[in-house]
């Protein structure tokens, strides 16, 4: 059985001692959830803190986002940098890395590969626009975005990765796709999978849902049999929504 994952992006959010009194308040009301992973994602700024803080927990910390190499990239941080301070795992390739900073299925690619060699868990971020969606190419975009992003990773590499399936429609629009919708894209994403490594590689990896996740929304999405957990952006900036995000309803 695929152990589920909560994970929040907290985006370009929270002061260094706001994002400290939320990992506190998560920390000391979700520790008694051994059966599910749960992830914070703060801005780079709060990373160190928080890993001192979470330091005797089971969250794991994660970067927002890496580049796949050190050097001369000013502004930029990398796989070995983000593990250094304490992350476990990094985001890549999120809709905003995607659309506003422009960035291709080979440039992430390269973090994917750059962040797994570091020792980093990857949550891999794909999904389509409203406009593709409209087009009926939302299975194009995913295998596209899918078969580019993922090059190269043989299955232990596959391992260590949780694919996130956000469309981007939903994010930040107060929409959420469909439970059929959603379970529609996860299982397509699933049986992609086993084309390109295999079934059982498929079945053990994670797919979680990202879009305007909410306390309201939450058990229909996780009754869904191919949703793993959520990649959860605003409601994660508010701890009494995450909690009942990370304490979902199961059947």
């Amino acid at each position: 059985m695929r152990t589920p994952i909560i994970a929040g992006n907290w985006k370009l959010n929270k002061t260094v001692d706001e994002a400290l009194a939320l990992a506190r308040d998560l920390k000391g009301k979700l520790s008694a959830l051994d059966d599910i992973e749960i992830i914070l994602a703060p801005p780079f700024t709060a990373l160190a803190p928080l890993a001192t803080a979470l330091n005797d927990s089971a969250i794991v910390l994660a970067g927002q986002n890496c580049y796949p190499t050190e050097g001369a990239f000013t502004g930029e941080i990398s796989p070995a940098l983000l593990r250094d301070v304490g992350c476990r795992a990094v985001i890549i390739g999120h809709s905003e890395r995607r659309h506003l900073f422009a960035e291709s299925d080979d440039f992430i690619n390269q973090k994917i590969k750059a962040a797994l060699s570091a020792g980093l868990k990857v949550i891999f971020c794909i999904g389509e626009t409203l406009t593709e969606r409209n087009e009926n190419r939302t299975f194009e975009v995913l295998e596209s975005q899918t078969r580019n992003g993922l090059a190269g990773l043989d299955r232990a590499a596959m391992c260590r990765l949780t694919v996130a399936y956000e469309p981007v429609w939903a994010i930040g629009t107060g929409q959420t796709a469909s439970n059929e919708q959603a379970q529609e894209a996860h299982r397509y994403i699933r049986n992609l999978l086993a084309k390109m490594v295999d079934s059982s590689t498929a079945e053990n990896t994670r797919i979680l849902y990202g879009g305007s996740v909410k306390p309201d929304n939450v058990d229909g999405l996780m009754a869904q049999s191919d949703i793993d957990g959520a990649l959860v952006g605003g409601a994660s900036l508010k701890a009494g929504d995450f909690i009942r995000i990370a304490r979902f309803k199961r059947n």
